[in-house]
């Protein structure tokens, strides 16, 4: 008995001008899907981040603090390497993000701010795959970002948000999960390979207490090897992929 190939998987649609990116913690975009990213906003897609924490838990050598601030100054770095110039930051507690209504709310309400076609996330899934396991801020990041694209739309929930201004949105006409054990669409990450490492390179701090390897061979492998994985389902083209939400 032979192995069955899984099925090709589908170009991103790239019939839209607006995108949210929403996910937990700086470096999740540039390890999941900066290399998109560049190549849309070469293309002159509008691109906001909105990041859940400042990744404030996550050196183990940095007080959480000193940690945020080193955090956010090279997340706004990477996200200039890619062509993005907003960055927002809702302060949420890193590493203990909670699902729930306060979670859904502020991304409803940054939807409703930016008014966007595309919500981008980050896997919202139990792994990565097998068994490794995915992190409780991923999931419940992502979770919230699937049901905030209805949120946003709907009047009657979070009612309060009009009266700060912010009017239903219900433009939104996909999610897509970057990371995700079960992708279904890919775009080709040949033109924004290279500023991509650049991009995770910016990550230098947290990068070199997570690892001993040259940064620049850590970035440049990792997402190489990624892209060129993604590219067996993808007409052997590296690649980007998601799992697309339509709604």
């Amino acid at each position: 008995m032979t192995d069955t190939a899984p099925p090709q998987l589908e170009p991103l649609p790239d019939d839209w001008r607006r995108a949210l990116a929403v996910v937990a913690h700086p470096d999740d975009l540039e390890y999941g899907c900066a290399a998109a990213i560049a190549g849309w906003t070469d293309a002159g897609r509008e691109i906001t981040y909105l990041l859940a924490t400042r990744g404030e838990a996550g050196i183990d050598t940095l007080d959480p603090a000193e940690c945020a601030v080193v955090r956010e100054r090279e997340q706004r770095a990477s996200a200039a390497v890619v062509g993005v110039d907003a960055v927002e930051f809702l302060d949420h507690r890193d590493g203990v993000i909670e699902y729930g209504t306060a979670l859904r709310r502020d991304i409803a309400a940054a939807i409703r701010r930016h008014r966007p076609e595309l919500l981008i996330t980050l896997n919202h899934r139990d792994t990565w795959g097998g068994t490794a396991w995915n992190t409780p801020d991923h999931r419940a990041v992502g979770r919230a970002v699937l049901d905030a694209a209805a949120d946003a739309g709907n009047r009657w929930i979070f009612p309060e948000l009009r009266d700060q201004g912010l009017e239903p949105w219900n433009g939104v006409r996909w999610v897509a999960v970057a990371g995700s054990t079960s992708p279904t669409h890919a775009v080709d990450a040949r033109p924004g390979l290279e500023r991509s490492i650049a991009s995770l390179m910016e990550h230098r701090t947290y990068i070199e207490v997570l690892t001993e390897t040259d940064p620049e061979h850590y970035c440049r492998t990792f997402l190489t090897g990624a892209a060129e994985q993604a590219g067996a389902r993808f007409g052997g083209i590296p690649a980007v992929t998601f799992e697309l939400f339509p709604r």
